[in-house]
């Protein structure tokens, strides 16, 4: 029997189940929580060939009716690492351990914190990092979005349509996010940008009550009152799991070329978690493609 565990069920992972399970592979994937990875937190999806427009958690539901119309079960753990057992693999998980011949790594990527006081404390007490999941809890209220980048400035525009001010702070005095998020956000009169500003404390008691900023530029230091603060400082990768196995770059991104090929014979990386220039949804879907056809190739000894 040819056996491939997928490890993540983001785009990435879902086209890689998709394409082995349609060679004839039998194929384990493996997600800790919800399927849809970093799509199931956007408002909108507006680059993904196909649609014009679509909803990120509509997009992932459509991915995942396929994963299963193509015969794949979703098993539900927390990888903990990964070993060489002979010409195997071991995945060991949280509650169990599994083996197959070729892995493919596609876990994805995880939310930066801010690493602030008091960010710990009101996570998911007014902090959160994703805005599409927890905005509403916040509707007609004043938030912070933390950030300059494609995420921070589309969730500043989605959070504007339902909340009485969004306050958008950012370390730099210009966003690095595409003009068409910049001229989105200019459509509102209710998104103040604080530019040239770092959060250096979360403030609150028994409920979060506002944000404490310095200006980059003056030094001076300021409070501004929130119900909630919404971080969307970028993307880490996660990946000491598989460190001894297959080789990481500084930043802990998988090594890998074109082909989803790791530095381990058998072992595969696809979409954001490995080490590459330009992560959107079509690439991921693209890495998982690659990277099922590349572990059917090993595994009939190509």
């Amino acid at each position: 029997m040819k056996e491939v565990i997928i490890i993540g069920a983001g785009p990435a992972g879902m086209t890689a189940a998709i394409y082995a399970a349609d060679a004839g592979l039998t194929v384990r994937l493996i997600e800790k929580g919800m399927y849809g990875g970093q799509m199931t937190t956007t408002a909108r999806i507006e680059n993904y060939p196909g649609f014009t427009e679509i909803a990120g958690w509509d997009l992932s539901q459509r991915m995942f009716e396929c994963v299963t119309a193509s015969g794949v079960s979703l098993t539900t753990d927390n990888v903990l690492s990964l070993e060489r057992s002979g010409s195997n693999y071991k995945v060991i998980c949280q509650k169990n351990t599994y083996e197959a011949t070729a892995v493919i790594i596609a876990n994805g990527v995880t939310r930066r914190k801010l690493d602030i006081p008091g960010e710990k404390e009101f996570a998911g007490k007014g902090v959160s990092y994703c805005a599409v999941c927890d905005g509403n809890f916040f509707r007609g209220r004043d938030v912070a979005v933390i950030g300059g980048g494609n995420s921070a400035l589309e969730d500043a525009a989605y959070l504007g349509g339902i909340c009485r001010r969004v306050y958008l702070i950012h370390r730099r005095d210009k966003f690095r996010a595409d003009d068409k998020y910049v001229r989105a956000i200019d459509s509102f009169d209710n998104i103040e940008r604080v530019l040239s500003h770092v959060p250096i404390r979360i403030i609150g008691n028994e409920t979060l009550t506002g944000i404490e900023v310095k200006d980059l530029k003056t030094d001076i230091k300021r409070s501004i009152p929130v119900s909630g603060i919404f971080a969307a400082t970028g993307l880490i990768s996660d990946n000491s799991a598989y460190s001894g196995v297959v080789d990481l770059t500084e930043e802990g991104y998988i090594v890998s070329d074109e082909n989803c090929l790791t530095s381990a014979p058998g072992v595969f990386a696809a979409g954001d978690t490995r080490q590459k220039k330009l992560r959107q949804i079509v690439m991921a879907c693209a890495d998982g493609a690659s990277a099922a056809k590349r572990a059917l190739e090993y595994l009939n000894g190509v």
